[in-house]
């Protein structure tokens, strides 16, 4: 199976642009929203546990901020392209994208060289595109502060806008991510 780069990633650009290349605080968004401007230095890892629905963000061992999230199938890792799973395993930030079409996108380097073996073996496409998001517009105006409570991506991992906006700004290219059962 040839690997391929993941389309319409760009290298070169700003974050303003679009740019691609190599004690627990849960909040809410109307939690963020009366605290803006509201920043956090930035982040060493990303830890996400898909069965907690939970996403934190840790300077060192210490815990600095989670949110809940809504995911694709939380059961399972991603196999292949199609499957609505959000996948498992340890990636990092590879790319931005101001204009997603769920407000602003992380890109997370997914599939890595197990999930590669996992397709082979399989015989199927390991599938990519797997994002941070923020919330589509329709979802945001109905479920904003419920979102998190339905299986409702592709296998992305999605946040609120302003929760989006945070993480934007804390993360950087080559940021750890684990995705945990």
């Amino acid at each position: 199976m040839e690997r391929v780069p993941s389309p319409g990633l760009a290298s070169g650009y700003s974050r303003r642009g679009f740019l691609a290349g190599a004690s627990t605080l849960a909040a809410t968004s109307s939690a963020l929203a009366s605290v803006e401007p509201y920043r956090l230095a930035p982040v060493d890892r990303v830890i996400v546990e898909k069965t907690q629905r939970r996403l934190t963000m840790l300077r060192g061992d210490a815990e600095l901020i989670s949110f809940r999230v809504a995911l694709g199938h939380t059961y399972g890792p991603k196999t292949r392209q199609g499957d609505g799973r959000t996948p498992e395993g340890n990636y990092f930030v590879d790319a931005f994208n101001p204009r997603s079409d769920f407000y602003r996108s992380i890109h997370i380097s997914y599939p890595n060289d197990e999930d590669w073996q996992r397709a082979a073996e399989l015989g199927v496409w390991p599938g990519g595109q797997i994002m941070i998001h923020g919330l589509d517009p329709a979802i945001a105006a109905r479920w904003h502060d419920n979102h998190w409570m339905f299986n409702w991506t592709n296998g992305c991992i999605a946040v609120t806008n302003p929760e989006m906006d945070l993480i934007w700004e804390s993360v950087e290219l080559g940021t750890p991510v684990e995705i945990r059962p």
